[in-house]
């Protein structure tokens, strides 16, 4: 960042400003209780929708679009408190306690939304008359492995405080995002095209492109910003996320990766589930 800064003709002025908005107690609290803000108005969102979801099928037991909600709620309240209390959260002076806090909403904002992959994919299976009896076991499995490892870490961390576990962490967070972008570009992908294949006149046809297809697209791009931010902090102090005295950065970082594509996402699948028992809405068993 600063990198860029000093690039410019007029870069002493430019790092001057710089420095001093990241320095400034103002800007800083402007920037996480605006992103404190924003995670609760879209954690109420998706559980306002949660309820009324629940009260226009209140017969189903926890469907997939019921979990979904549910998820989203408690990553975007998470997030809402951690940046709430930024101030305590930035200065702990155990560092793996920041880690778990600031790490963990993200790797539950991953299992949120590979949610979506998993739905996609049984659609699609189902459609190719192909087997869909593993694929929530892959899920699950997937997912359990991810915070294993994860938790692996954070223990090693807080018994010992080795540079080198902290970037091996950053680069699993890179992986984990690779993983979720490749799931929604197979299988988003895939059920775009096959819904493509169907005639004109089918019913929904268009919705249902629309759908699937901004979704894919509003995904892709969050966990590939995610990728490309969270590899460049493991290398170079200067982008790093874990500090107070990036607030913008952060700003940016969390409103393109998270609270946006919440926003957009919980937006298009707004639709109520029909009253009736219908072959698109899977109970989860």
């Amino acid at each position: 960042m600063r990198e860029l800064v000093s690039s410019s003709p007029s870069s002493p002025a430019l790092r001057g400003f710089w420095e001093e908005v990241n320095e400034s107690p103002a800007w800083q609290d402007g920037a996480f209780f605006s992103l404190s803000a924003a995670y609760a108005l879209v954690s109420a969102v998706a559980l306002i929708q949660l309820i009324r979801i629940q009260r226009r099928v209140p017969e189903f037991g926890w469907t997939t679009q019921k979990v979904f909600h549910l998820m989203n709620f408690l990553v975007n309240g998470v997030r809402a408190v951690v940046f709430g209390f930024h101030v305590h959260v930035f200065l702990l002076s155990t560092k793996v306690y920041k880690l778990v806090l600031l790490d963990l909403p993200g790797l539950l904002f991953f299992s949120t939304y590979t949610l979506l992959v998993l739905f996609w994919a049984e659609i699609y299976h189902q459609a190719r008359s192909l087997p869909t009896d593993k694929l929530r076991i892959i899920y699950i499995a997937v997912n359990s492995i991810i915070y294993v490892i994860q938790v692996c870490i954070w223990v090693y961390l807080g018994i010992n405080d080795n540079p080198l576990v902290e970037l091996v962490s950053k680069l699993f967070i890179v992986v984990v995002s690779c993983v979720a972008l490749l799931g929604f570009s197979v299988y988003g992908g895939r059920l775009f095209f096959l819904l493509r294949r169907f005639p004109i006149e089918s019913k929904g046809r268009r919705k249902k492109l629309y759908e699937v297809g901004t979704v894919t697209a509003i995904c892709c791009a969050c966990f590939l910003i995610r990728c490309i931010v969270v590899a460049l902090s493991a290398f170079d102090p200067d982008v790093s996320l874990e500090v107070m005295d990036h607030p913008i950065l952060d700003f940016f970082y969390y409103m393109l990766t998270e609270i946006l594509p919440s926003a957009l996402v919980l937006f298009i699948l707004r639709k109520l589930p029909p009253k009736r028992v219908s072959a698109q809405y899977h109970p989860i068993n």
